[in-house]
């Protein structure tokens, strides 16, 4: 029996893990992918503090390291379901099932799918949601970009290291991205931009993505594009099947909290992205954390 059992390994999950076992409570960190999570997606990480720019899984490691010190058990497991079982819980995977006194949900959230022609049939030949991982394969070719919130816009500029120009397209008139993270993109000689329009469609041939079909959205035109990549940024999906038959969601999947990231089973806590709030950055993953692991610690001692 764990006192927690921590469901995700980014920034949060970690944070809550480091503070849990700071608790001095038995704790498992059941990890579905590498510590990190999106953090190992992003190239530089430029407003976390104490760092004036990091890479993303640079940071993860240096988030996770300590957590063995501490006594922090690790699983791999994908997740099936969590049960509510009263003063305990069971989170049940594939090939384990496992005990504890209370759970922190942590387990992000994943980009969603633009819905273009063509968009999954190109998948790793051209269509990516990830620079820092694919980057590298579209030197000197012209690239699209879609989004126009803080990681489409910061992905744009990380690509144009690599490609002779990335155009974003976005759907409103202006970017949603920080003031700072547009005024660089704008300053950015191989960073052009398409307003008002969306990507319609997606075509290539046998080995890669030539080309897209770009449609205004205020005029109805469209244009086709020669591009070798096209990266989608154009929101997030939240990754909470494995509690949906708790009922602590809402209709969009995210799973809704207090301010002390308690659910309405108590004992049940959720943090980071997967949770229903209006700002996801690594920050604001770590602080909910922290909280999370604190309210659990308190949780025990009543119990």
């Amino acid at each position: 029996m764990y006192d927690t059992i921590i469901i995700g390994a980014g920034p949060g999950g970690m944070t809550a893990a480091l503070y849990a076992a700071r608790s001095n409570m038995r704790v498992l960190l059941l990890e579905q992918g590498a510590p990190g999570g999106q953090m190992n997606n992003t190239a530089d990480v430029e407003n976390y503090p104490g760092y004036d720019k990091i890479m993303g899984p640079e940071l993860s490691m240096k988030m996770y390291e300590p957590l063995e010190g501490l006594g922090v058990e690790n699983a791999y497991g994908i997740v099936q379901s969590v049960e509510n079982l009263g003063d305990f819980k069971k989170v049940i995977t594939e090939d384990d099932a496992y005990e504890a006194k209370t759970v922190i949900i942590a387990t992000g959230s994943n980009h969603r799918k633009l819905g273009a022609l063509g968009e999954e049939e190109f998948g790793a030949r051209g269509v990516s949601y990830c620079a820092v991982c694919d980057a590298a394969f579209f030197r000197n070719q012209d690239i699209v970009v879609v989004g126009g919130g803080d990681s489409a816009v910061e992905e744009a500029m990380f690509l144009a290291r690599f490609g002779r120009e990335v155009t974003i397209v976005h759907r409103r008139e202006e970017l949603r991205a920080q003031k700072i993270i547009q005024d660089r993109a704008f300053k950015d000689p191989k960073i052009k931009f398409i307003w008002d329009s969306t990507v319609e469609e997606i075509s290539g041939d046998d080995r890669k993505v030539r080309s897209v079909r770009i449609k205004n959205l205020k005029t109805g035109e469209e244009s086709t594009k020669e591009v070798g990549g096209v990266f989608i940024y154009v929101g997030l999906i939240p990754q909470s099947e494995v509690v949906k038959n708790l009922g602590i969601t809402d209709n969009e999947g995210w799973v809704i909290t207090d301010d002390h990231m308690q659910t309405n089973i108590p004992g049940i806590y959720a943090i980071g992205d997967v949770r229903q709030k209006d700002l996801r950055q690594i920050t604001t993953a770590v602080g909910d954390g922290a909280i999370a692991a604190n309210e659990a610690y308190k949780y025990i001692v009543k119990l």
